[in-house]
């Protein structure tokens, strides 16, 4: 769901005649729904099980592309493609079930399979999708979309074992409802500031909304029996400077789905763009989603030796040096594919290495909810990448052929852009905690066991 619509990019200001800004929230509103749903039903799961709410993620992923599938305006896209995002919490479920269901001495072999579906649906996502759409309307996108929501909601039903509540907690509605106000607020000023003007009064009203509607919400979470996002935990030195890593990781991660496709598909007479077909530019990027699932296991041998701290900053360096290499890298397709694997390699380095820094740096008890909140930093990281790269594309244009596409210097300050980002988590990486070397040897040995020999 989240790479589907990447090789439509370009083509969304025009397919939903609507501003490049506007149209930016067809991606956005994917990413903010997962950050908030990724805690919200990992909370429900716990309350309820799995399985039901496994269940009701792919009914709604399903609804959200029937809605989009069945429209040419802008909103019931966005509320389409909103919906679509409750399918994201399906993976943690599923790690949730996994480990109540299957043998002890097979859970890590499960998750590496599970962590390997991921690479692989990225990677055969991209030229799927651009197929799709190369060949039918684009709609035929979220028929496509619906048809697997609806497999799925049968396969849970039919094939998902019952599985007990863990917990007994109320569900936490106004946390939930403060974290969703507040991402809302600061995504929608940081997206439209661009048009608006960044001093005007609207503007600064979402930033000042957002900043109160956070600030609220944190002090909820402190005072909540059963807060949605453990704050307590998060603070802890280790646990925070990790999942502050996350999110600038979640960041270039998710800026190179926004720049390649716009460089790939522009036509060649603006000088910079490479002429490709929504295909060919699938194709161009399918080699990205590939090389970040063989570089898992590869790290993760690198961090049994030398700790995950080390394969974190490697990994973000290695993302930097490859948006700073972008810069270059402009002039052919090949080029834009070589320097997106190196990239995508980087990010495989740094997103093996989490699971390990959190797992380590909590006591067991609290392992599920750490990880749930480093999957919100993640999440947290997607959506503000696509906000803000989305606005920096959407206000550095030039006419090409009639048509407003990104600048030269757009992109170029994208890049950079993506290229801090992985700067700040490779830093942030320095800054995290040693932690006890018997603990970091067990959390590495089932993070191996997870990504195979």
């Amino acid at each position: 769901m989240q790479t589907f619509l990447i090789p439509l990019i370009p083509e969304l200001p025009t397919l939903l005649d609507t501003s490049a800004s506007n149209a930016s929230w067809v991606i956005t509103a994917t990413l903010l729904t997962a950050a908030v749903a990724t805690p919200m039903f990992g909370r429900l799961g716990d309350m309820y099980g799995p399985k039901p709410i496994l269940i009701i993620c792919a009914v709604l992923l399903t609804a959200g592309s029937l809605l989009a599938a069945t429209t040419t305006a802008l909103i019931p896209v966005i509320v389409g493609r909103g919906l679509q995002g409750f399918g994201m919490p399906i993976i943690p479920l599923g790690i949730s079930v996994m480990r109540a269901s299957v043998p002890a001495h097979r859970v890590g072999t499960a998750m590496g399979l599970m962590s390997a579906s991921l690479g692989v649906g990225g990677a055969l996502g991209l030229p799927l999708s651009a197929v799709i759409a190369d060949r039918f309307d684009w709609h035929a996108l979220f028929w496509f979309g619906a048809g697997l929501g609806m497999i799925c909601a049968v396969a849970f039903a039919a094939l998902v074992p019952h599985i007990p509540a863990v917990s007994g907690d109320r569900f936490d509605a106004l946390g939930a409802l403060g974290l969703g106000a507040g991402l809302v607020t600061l995504l929608l000023a940081i997206s439209k500031g661009g048009s608006w003007g960044w001093t005007s009064a609207l503007t600064a009203a979402l930033f000042v909304a957002s900043a109160v509607t956070f600030a609220l919400f944190a002090l909820w979470q402190f005072r909540t029996a059963t807060p949605i996002v453990d704050l307590r935990t998060t603070l802890e030195r280790p646990v925070l400077t990790t999942n502050l890593a996350s999110i600038a990781v979640g960041f270039a991660l998710f800026a190179m789905s926004l720049i390649a496709p716009q460089i790939l598909e522009m036509p060649e007479g603006s000088g910079y763009g490479l002429g490709q077909s929504m295909l060919q530019a699938g194709l161009w990027m399918a080699p990205g989603g590939l090389a970040m699932m063989l570089s898992s296991p590869v790290a993760a041998r690198i961090a049994g030796v030398h700790g995950p701290r080390f394969t974190l900053f490697v990994g973000s360096t290695v993302v930097a040096v490859g948006y700073l290499m972008g810069l270059l890298l402009m002039n052919s397709p090949w080029q834009l594919c070589l320097f997106n694997v190196l990239v995508s390699v980087g990010v495989g380095f740094a997103f093996s290495s989490l699971p390990a820094l959190i797992n380590a740096a909590v006591p067991v008890s609290e392992t599920a909810a750490a990880n749930g909140i480093n999957a919100l930093a993640r999440s947290l990281g997607t959506s503000i990448s696509s906000a803000v790269l989305g606005a920096v594309l959407a206000v550095m244009t030039t006419t090409v052929a009639g048509q407003q596409v990104p600048s030269l210097a757009g992109l170029r300050v994208a890049l950079l852009i993506a290229a801090a980002s992985a700067v700040v988590a490779a830093l942030t990486a320095l800054a995290i905690p040693k932690a006890d070397r018997a603990e970091e040897a067990a959390d590495l040995a089932l993070a191996t066991d997870r990504t195979g020999p």
